[in-house]
């Protein structure tokens, strides 16, 4: 089965679907991108995406 680009951007997280799972503001999510902290995210034109298993694994890593 192949993902088309569509279902893939559909797949990922915006900067508030990760400000609500982790339950931090926005501005922290911006403020650890900036200090290279905080779950990995990509930037898809002026937007930031994030994965959400990478967005769990990160967690994971904090939490062990």
């Amino acid at each position: 089965m192949t993902v088309t680009a569509r279902e893939l951007v559909d797949e990922l997280w915006s900067v508030e679907d990760v400000a609500a799972f982790l339950r931090v503001p926005v501005e922290t999510l911006y403020r650890w991108r900036k200090v290279k902290y905080g779950p990995p995210a990509a930037r898809i034109g002026r937007h930031l995406r994030y994965n959400p298993a990478e967005v769990r694994a990160w967690v994971r890593s904090r939490v062990a």
